[in-house]
């Protein structure tokens, strides 16, 4: 009778006796204090707000300082800030309901971006292309110039080149790379030669973008390199991109015009791919980070990076890893991809 008691009482005994007993004086627990459920209503309609706000960032309108683009900009960050702020909320209040309702916003988040952090990073492809923004105020442009070449990139990209810096770029980037061409603050460095060069109009006023053919051993290839209009985020006006969305509509169209099969976009789009004001082009491209690298990769800003605004987009060939590479003097990441050119 009295080792039964001591089991009872969850002071004896070991196995499914002890396990019951704990599980008996939890209900008892919560049967007793329903304060618990009670408490923290308030936090759980919070998480549910910001579930919904996840699930339809899409519906929120660009109409009152374009709000959603804004949402659409930092999406990751709302799981990832709010989630744990509002656990130890929750968990201070000691509130079982505001616990049972931050599962909807953890489950919300995971299916939204849980897949990136699967390491899709492959082997094989024959083309490797980066891009970086190089800030026009860099204060080593040809530190920043050696480092990217050290890449091993056959094709890289470079924006906001600054025009006194130019030939700075030119020179440092002269032994590795045999063919290359400036269009206003773009330019394009190729192992490969490079044909059909144009500037692309993308609505400014002056050219920040630019179209050449890369002539890989493997085919010809559709090289895009642009910068679109930064943006802003203010009290009064909100998030201020028009500027950038119009350039955005008119890269997509240029894109869409675009006669080789085989397309690659490198640039700063000042956006990141749940940007529905990109719609224009990241509805006929492809991310290579999101097809074949692994995380988020952020790219800015540099010392913190909250935001992938740098893309390498695709169509009509196959990404087969994606990575950020080490930070140089700009306030920007580079980044660079290996591309599968040929065709089965």
């Amino acid at each position: 009778m009295a080792q039964a008691y001591m089991t009872e009482a969850g002071s004896g005994g070991t196995g499914p006796d002890r396990r019951g007993s704990r599980l008996r004086h939890l209900y008892r627990v919560l049967r007793d204090d329903r304060g618990i459920w009670r408490r923290g209503i308030v936090l759980a309609a919070l998480a549910i707000v910001l579930a919904l706000v996840m699930v339809m960032h899409a519906r929120i309108p660009n109409a009152i300082g374009n709000l959603g683009s804004l949402t659409e900009t930092f999406l990751p960050w709302l799981g990832v800030v709010l989630i744990p702020l509002l656990l130890i909320l929750g968990l201070v209040r000691k509130s079982a309901t505001a616990l049972v309702a931050l599962v909807l916003p953890v489950v919300v988040w995971l299916n939204l971006f849980g897949g990136l952090f699967g390491d899709k990073t492959g082997a094989g492809g024959d083309l490797t292309v980066a891009t970086h923004n190089v800030n026009a105020d860099n204060p080593d442009p040809h530190g920043t110039a050696r480092d990217v070449a050290a890449s091993g990139a056959d094709v890289l990209a470079l924006e906001e080149l600054k025009a006194s810096e130019v030939p700075v770029y030119e020179q440092a980037l002269a032994a590795t790379y045999k063919y290359h061409s400036v269009q206003g603050t773009v330019g394009l460095w190729s192992k490969f030669p490079l044909t059909g060069i144009a500037p692309v109009d993308i609505k400014l006023g002056w050219t920040r973008a630019m179209r050449a053919t890369v002539n890989t051993p493997e085919g010809r290839v559709a090289v895009y390199v642009a910068h679109m209009p930064s943006v802003r985020v203010k009290l009064a006006a909100g998030f201020t991109a028009r500027e950038r969305d119009t350039s955005a509509d008119a890269l997509g169209e240029a894109i869409s015009d675009e006669k080789l099969d085989k397309v690659i976009l490198l640039g700063d789009l000042n956006g990141t791919m749940n940007d529905r004001s990109l719609n224009a082009v990241t509805s006929q491209m492809r991310s290579t980070q999101g097809a074949a690298g692994s995380g988020f990769g952020f790219s800015w800003p540099a010392s913190f990076p909250m935001a992938r605004i740098d893309q390498i987009m695709v169509r009509g060939v196959e990404p087969t890893s994606s990575w950020t590479l080490p930070r140089t003097s700009s306030d920007h990441l580079p980044i660079a991809a290996r591309v599968k050119v040929t065709t089965p």
